[in-house]
């Protein structure tokens, strides 16, 4: 039985991501996946939703749908107290068409088969239902499982059975630049606390830099971007 207090942690880390402060080093892309999220929500359709969150261990993007109603389900390989379901992405425990719209951030890159994970959504989504997915294209390898990194090109041939496909980067490479250094400053740091003392210094400092230059110079180039956004629907 988890306790409140981890409750509490996941509550609080999901809250962190939807919300980030100036002292997190992925601030801009973070941000940035919001913006886009809360955009392309006012293509689903009206009424309760029936949504599936792969991966879904932390639900930072939860609250941006709490006016829907419905049912909120998460699927993840460990338990969590927001998990609803233990399970693999690639042969998930659903019927066809059970879903009206389906969450995948940050996980298709520590999935073995991600052709297959993305079959399986479009298997559990309902005809006209929708799916938003965020994957890094530039980052640091951060666990063993670790094992792909996704440009617009191969993005497009994964979402190839839908309907329709966008795909939009979350951030320009300036703002890909500016969170890879962060990342790296933080990452080696040492002693540790160094990369703490970090993040409420030169890290803000930093966030504003870059969110500053986007501003100064917005002819967008995203060879550099650090993540894309891609909404498709079958």
């Amino acid at each position: 039985m988890q306790s409140t207090e981890t409750l509490a942690y996941f509550e609080r880390e999901s809250q962190q991501r939807l919300n980030p402060s100036l002292t997190n080093p992925n601030w801009l892309v973070l941000r940035r996946r919001r913006e886009i999220l809360r955009a392309w929500l006012s293509r689903l359709p009206a009424g309760d939703l029936c949504v599936l969150d792969i991966g879904g261990r932390l639900q930072p993007y939860r609250p941006l749908l709490q006016h829907r109603g419905g049912r909120y389900l998460a699927l993840d390989l460990r338990y969590t107290p927001l998990v609803s379901v233990v399970g693999r992405g690639e042969q998930m425990p659903f019927a066809a068409g059970t879903f009206d719209f389906v969450i995948c951030t940050q996980m298709l890159e520590y999935a073995p088969e991600p052709a297959q994970v993305i079959s399986e959504v479009y298997r559990v989504l309902r005809p006209g239902g929708s799916l938003f997915l965020s994957v890094p294209s530039v980052w640091l390898r951060d666990s063993e499982s670790d094992a792909w990194r996704f440009m617009p090109p191969g993005l497009q041939i994964l979402l190839g059975r839908f309907q329709k496909a966008e795909i939009l980067p979350e951030g320009s490479s300036i703002s890909g630049l500016f969170r890879s250094i962060l990342a790296c400053m933080v990452l080696f740091a040492r002693p540790p606390v160094l990369g703490k003392l970090l993040c409420f210094t030169i890290v803000p400092v930093l966030n504003l830099a870059a969110s500053g230059l986007e501003w100064l110079f917005p002819r967008f180039n995203d060879a550099f971007t650090a993540n894309f956004s891609a909404w498709a629907q079958k």
